[in-house]
């Protein structure tokens, strides 16, 4: 069976070794069965990510001679299945969250960043893993329309 693997990289500093390691493995296996290696470049995170970010992770491929068979390229992308830049895949994404949210199993999330952090903090001192979860994901039960005012009063959220 040829088996597709993928990489996913966040291009905001410098390709840890684990993750090279990663990159390696995931090459491996997709070696042995056949099958395809994939890039793709986790470009979520703009407030972390540092300008360079991708060519760098690229020459880090190219200096351990790691080439894979589909991925983002600098100048675009390279396979049939892209785009393979995580943030031009949102309209995929948003899809398929309104989906769950139509069904019940997923909402939106209007916390602030003030919020998140006073959460982590609390989390903290109580030696709790960090996540917005039980009596943390206040947003989880509210109704059609408590969300509904809150998007229409402009309030920032977190989309489905």
């Amino acid at each position: 069976m040829k088996v597709r693997t993928r990489f996913a990289p966040s291009p905001t500093g410098y390709l840890h070794l684990g993750g090279l390691r990663t990159a390696l493995y995931t090459y491996l296996f997709a070696r042995k069965s056949g099958g395809t290696f994939i890039l793709r470049i986790e470009d979520t995170d703009q407030k972390r990510e540092v300008e360079g970010g991708v060519q760098t992770i690229l020459d880090v491929f190219n200096t351990y001679r790691l080439p894979f068979d589909e991925g983002a390229t600098l100048t675009g992308d390279n396979g049939a299945y892209g785009p393979y830049r995580q943030r031009q895949r949102a309209s995929i994404y948003h899809i398929c969250a309104r989906h769950l949210l139509l069904q019940g199993k997923a909402y939106p999330c209007f916390l602030t960043e003030e919020e998140l952090t006073a959460m982590r903090e609390q989390q903290a001192e109580q030696k709790l893993d960090f996540g917005c979860y039980g009596d943390f994901a206040i947003y989880r039960n509210s109704d059609a329309n408590a969300i509904n005012t809150f998007v229409g009063d402009g309030s920032s959220y977190t989309p489905p």
